[in-house]
């Protein structure tokens, strides 16, 4: 057996549950009255590492994690967690020490605007196995002084106290203190750190407490202002084996004797493989002092290149040198160099958004190699900095050129599903962005609808009736929105129909329309919203009722009075009143003088062919359906009307293609079974006469399928239908017969003896 492909392959049922749970948490928890917080239900125990799968999947799955998720773990005793990213979360410090009860190992609390320096004292209590801890923008967990005014506590001694820790993230933390002090306290219980990054720690002027940090590997120094003052105190880390002094800000990124400074560099730290000096000037002009490297400064590992050389935006565009003694350069030179920064500067939402605009010119106006490789850092880069409206932006229209590539194999359906749901988040978070919603809807379209997004059905169709709704009116993405709505209305169950009323697209469409008609505009939205109500409502009679309980006939005859030339808002408003009239109990609801004189009026429309009057006379066949009594009396007379339709269907050619999609022939058959009218088993008949020769292959197995030939020989053999109609059921018999003996009848499985 071939190996199984697991791109190709579908989630595992573990990883489906969790997306059930983490959508339906009830299945595991209650909600406290009290505190209205999840909490486990009594006797629950989960180990780890089904408590860390929980946090991860309700965060790609759900929404932005809180204090009410959280509370799921506040009990160590059934629960445990050992790893936790909290990355743009709103957790308080309240939901923060539940989870640091747990004695973290790993905790990343990068841009989580609701932790405050409250917190810092519960981690130091906690933080005896903590080995990794990440702090980013926007969360105060630092105090800015050592003795605060406002607090009783100081910090006579360290301020972070985790003395296993070896991995601290501090960036673009701006405490407002220069008191070298203040650094000595922040990492003099740390002895094991080996890997610190300080970036964009903008209040450094004095460098000495690197030298209590004798283990340090990795030291990141990126866009740390008064970086050129600490090259002795950075030069004293001979375990050093990455250096990053990369600098994105043009007023501080010339070095004084850029060459000697980048030769020190490299001659002092004996076991650098890794150096970033992405936006400064340490790369020289270009101008070779030697005949071995393009870059002066690095002359002396012209034999030993260095493992990877940040490059990216450099002064005298240094990554488009040939002679660079590295084995990977961030740079935007090509392909490579861009995928390159853009792993190298997936946390630095500034740089990044640089590098993947590079990217979505690569694809826009060039060719890209590792389709899937760029694909993977788009999908990260937005859904770490989902915040970050350009990076959404950028990277969403990047995922357009990506998905849109006809000359690529097509995705598999964990990639495909990947997406659409990165893009959801992101559109989720820019709601109110004309462009981001733009973007994203360019990119849903050029996926299976509704197929490919059936997944996120509920989620993709509040955000399409947001558009539709709350956005610009007239606007492209308005249009956009709606089209896509009305895909997702089309060739889908009864469930998901009625999951779209439920949410309110009768409403919003109802609305839009009401918009267009006082105004008396046609456009392609007006008859989009039609359309989308008549996929809506079929077969679906809740949706029906919610038509007409929201005024849709007054604005049905509104439209029909300012554009009756307009043909395919005609062929769409009488779709959807067919759909009306085959629920039975609201049939009274369309027995009304004045509607019953326009659907007479209409079965002899030529409007788009013969749809109009098809759909009005498959109206009446319903209306009629009910006998003379359900028949008003202040109606047009029922025989004449009946005598009309007859006409009118008698003009019909059988030939006729129709623009029309039957999923069960449920309600026509109905109709063929109606004795007391045979007016409305003639238009039954026609319409299986019809759509039988003209489509065959779609519509023969269908009529077979439901009983259709028992229901047609049983007319045949019956008194009442006249002749016309026999004649029209033999034809849809004969048809089917043909069918079969053209070979398209599914061969029976064969089946073993006994």
């Amino acid at each position: 057996m071939p190996p199984c492909d697991s791109a190709n392959a579908p989630d595992s049922l573990l990883d489906q549950c969790f997306v059930f749970v983490v959508r339906h948490l009830s299945t595991i928890s209650r909600v406290n009255r009290a505190t209205h917080c999840y909490e486990l239900y009594p006797g629950l125990a989960l180990p780890r590492e089904l408590c860390e799968k929980l946090v991860y999947f309700y965060n790609q799955n759900v929404g932005v994690l809180d204090d009410r998720f959280i509370s799921l773990f506040n009990n160590t005793s059934f629960t445990s967690l050992k790893r936790i990213c909290l990355r743009n979360s709103s957790v308080t410090d309240e939901g923060l020490a539940a989870l640091l009860k747990h004695n973290l190992i790993e905790l990343d609390l990068e841009k989580c605007s609701n932790i405050t320096e409250q917190s810092l004292s519960t981690l130091n209590e906690h933080g005896d196995c903590l080995t990794s801890l990440s702090v980013g923008a926007e969360v105060q967990l630092l105090p800015n002084d050592l003795y605060p005014a406002h607090t009783s506590s100081s910090y006579d001694e360290a301020i972070i106290k985790a003395p296993k820790l070896k991995r601290l993230v501090l960036r673009n933390i701006m405490p407002g203190v220069k008191d070298q002090m203040y650094f000595n306290r922040l990492f003099q219980a740390l002895p094991n750190l080996t890997y610190l990054d300080l970036s964009g720690f903008v209040d450094i002027e004095d460098f000495s407490f690197l030298k209590q940090l004798t283990n340090l590997v990795s030291l990141i120094l990126h866009n740390v202002v008064k970086v050129q003052n600490g090259m002795t105190a950075i030069l004293e880390l001979k375990k050093l084996r990455h250096l990053d002094i990369s600098q994105s800000n043009e007023k501080v990124r010339t070095f004084l004797l850029e060459h000697t400074t980048l030769r020190y560099i490299v001659k002092s730290l004996p076991e650098l493989v890794s150096l970033d000096i992405s936006g400064t000037n340490l790369a020289g002009t270009g101008v070779a002092e030697t005949k071995y490297t393009d870059i002066p400064g690095l002359d002396s590992r012209v034999d030993n290149p260095l493992e990877f050389l940040g490059l990216y935006g450099t002064q005298h565009g240094a990554c488009r040198r040939h002679d660079i003694p590295a084995k990977m350069i961030s740079g935007d030179a090509n392909e490579q160099q861009i995928l390159i920064a853009a792993s190298a500067y997936i946390h630095r939402p500034e740089i990044l958004q640089r590098v993947l605009n590079d990217l979505y010119h690569l694809f826009r106006y060039d060719h890209c190699e590792k389709i899937s490789q760029a694909l993977n850092v788009v999908l990260e880069s937005m859904e770490r900095h989902i915040s970050e409206k350009h990076i959404q932006i950028s990277g969403s229209a990047t995922l357009f050129y990506i998905v849109k590539n006809k000359d690529i194999p097509p995705f598999p359906a964990k990639v495909k599903r990947m997406v659409i749901t990165t893009l959801l988040n992101g559109m989720n978070a820019h709601r109110d962005d004309d462009t981001m919603m733009r973007n994203g809807c360019l990119t849903l379209c050029q996926f299976k609808i509704p197929q490919d997004v059936l997944f996120e059905y509920e989620r993709l169709v509040l955000m399409l009736l947001h558009i539709v709704s709350d956005m610009q009116q007239e606007g492209f993405v308005q249009r956009i929105g709606i089209y896509l709505l009305n895909s997702l209305a089309c060739q889908v169950d009864n469930y998901q129909k009625q999951l779209l009323g439920d949410l309110g697209a009768i409403d919003k469409m109802l609305k839009l329309i009401h918009d267009r008609v006082s105004r008396k505009v046609c456009d392609d939205v007006l008859e989009v919203a039609w359309s989308t109500m008549w996929n809506v409502t079929d077969e679906t009679a809740i949706n029906c009722e919610r038509f007409l309980d929201g005024g849709g006939m007054d604005l049905f005859l509104k439209c029909l009075h300012l554009f009756p030339e307009k043909e395919e808002l005609m062929r769409n408003m009488m779709g959807l009143l067919g759909n009306v009239a085959e629920v039975k109990h609201l049939r009274k609801r369309l027995m009304v003088k004045r509607y019953i004189e326009v659907f007479s009026g209409l079965v002899n429309s030529i409007s788009d062919g013969i749809e109009v009057s098809y759909n009005a006379a498959g109206v009446l066949s319903h209306l009629a359906s009910d006998g003379r009594d359900a028949w008003k009396d202040e109606c047009p007379d029922r025989d004449t009307v009946l005598s009309k339709m007859v006409d009118a269907i008698d003009s019909w050619s059988l030939d006729t293609e129709r623009n029309i999609n039957y999923r069960s022939f449920e309600p026509i058959l109905q109709l063929a079974r109606v004795r007391h009218t045979p007016q409305c088993q003639h238009w039954a008949v026609w319409a299986l006469a019809n759509l039988t020769k003209v489509y065959p292959d779609k519509y023969c197995t269908l009529v077979e399928a439901e009983g259709g030939i028992e229901i047609l020989t049983e007319l045949i053999a019956d008194d009442s239908p006249y002749e016309k109609t026999k004649f029209l059921a033999l034809q849809v018999l004969e048809h089917c017969r043909k069918y079969k003996e053209d070979g398209h009848v599914e061969m029976e499985t064969p089946e073993l003896d006994g």
